[in-house]
């Protein structure tokens, strides 16, 4: 087997200085074979997840590949996420695989939740689109971003905001107190079940779709009345962030999944816990990143400018992505090269990582 060198790259940001106790805002690692550079490599980045040492990077360098998991400025501070900045320190990673690592071939890993934010990255490189959020300055670094070769979207979300309003608990009355509940809303309450019938199912969706429209309402009025005084933004929390029926009632959308589990065991647990998406914001990242109205982070428009040869890879027994996600992505597509495969594994692919390592090779070496 190949021996493998892994490279730790610090790059400065077009955005922000270098920090005062010496990071580069911009870090990752560069995996490759030892010997000749890789001609082709993968990037892979998350909103908000490290992903230097992805779980894929040594597989796919064992296979021939360069793999730089790349980590923005807010990497583990989700709380202050700006779509454009982090568009602009991905570029700087990619810059640096063509113009510093040999690369002639870059292929974009969107995983995760960072489907939809290498999405959004591919769409600005070939057809910019992203604005600033309120009362921010435009940024000139992402208008013009290196495109990738080829596109693959692992085990991905459909995009921030989606999931979040997907994952939310509606029957939170009181964005204040973290206790505060409608019974009729309830999802822990067994007179509503499991099993959900379609009847709650439906208030219950909306339900979700209100909570996140009121907070972007009560957003949007907070900045305003920030205006003139010495704030610029302010910080907020945010609760009960994992109670998609889906995670409880395994007859919705069935799949190979775990039923009553979610990414943070039990979802009544997990629900009411100190751990979740969202659950620390600004106002600004809250229509940054979560806002279904304001929000750039949803896939499907971004996916709509990929023209890229492209790739759908969906673990059937993911505990919060489903069947519906994964065909999703992939309806939204606009490649006329592409291809969805499912792999019988869990989110993290514990148990499948050197197949779908020799998948993801297989369909690169064919392009």
């Amino acid at each position: 087997m190949t021996g493998i060198v892994r490279e730790f790259v610090g790059l400065p940001s077009p955005l922000i200085g270098r920090a005062g106790a010496g990071g580069h805002p911009c870090q990752g690692v560069y995996h490759r074979p030892e010997g000749a550079p890789p001609k082709t490599a993968f990037i892979a980045a998350h909103y908000n997840v490290d992903f230097s040492e992805h779980y894929l990077a040594s597989y796919l360098a064992e296979r021939g590949y360069g793999f730089l998991g790349w980590n923005t400025r807010f990497r583990g501070n989700e709380a202050y996420f700006l779509l454009d900045h982090a568009l602009a320190e991905i570029g700087v990673g990619v810059r640096w695989l063509r113009e510093h690592a040999g690369v002639e071939r870059v292929v974009l890993l969107g995983n995760s939740g960072g489907g939809s934010l290498m999405a959004a990255y591919q769409s600005q490189a070939v057809e910019p689109n992203v604005t600033p959020v309120a009362g921010m300055r435009p940024v000139e670094a992402i208008e013009d971003l290196p495109a990738g070769d080829l596109f693959i979207a692992l085990a991905a979300h459909s995009g921030r905001p989606e999931v979040l309003t997907a994952w939310m608990d509606p029957s939170v009355t009181d964005e204040s107190d973290a206790l505060s509940v409608d019974p009729g809303l309830d999802p822990f309450d067994p007179e509503n079940g499991p099993p959900y019938g379609a009847a709650f199912q439906e208030r219950y969706r909306a339900a979700q779709r209100a909570r996140n429209e009121r907070i972007t309402d009560w957003a949007i009025a907070e900045l305003a009345a920030l205006k003139g005084t010495r704030a610029r933004d302010r910080l907020f929390s945010l609760h009960r962030t994992w109670a998609d029926l889906r995670m409880i009632d395994p007859s919705i959308e069935p799949s190979d999944r775990r039923p009553n589990w979610c990414y943070q065991g039990e979802p009544v647990k997990a629900n009411y816990g100190v751990f979740g998406i969202g659950s620390l914001c600004t106002l600004r990242s809250w229509l940054s990143m979560w806002s279904l109205r304001t929000s750039q982070c949803a896939a499907a428009p971004h996916l709509a400018r990929i023209t890229a040869p492209s790739l759908v890879v969906h673990a059937t027994a993911d505990e919060c992505v489903y069947d519906s996600d994964a065909r999703g992505v992939y309806g939204a597509l606009a490649a006329g090269d592409k291809r969805l495969e499912f792999v019988k594994d869990e989110h993290y692919l514990r148990d499948s990582r050197p197949q779908v390592a020799d998948l993801i090779d297989a369909w690169v070496r064919e392009r």
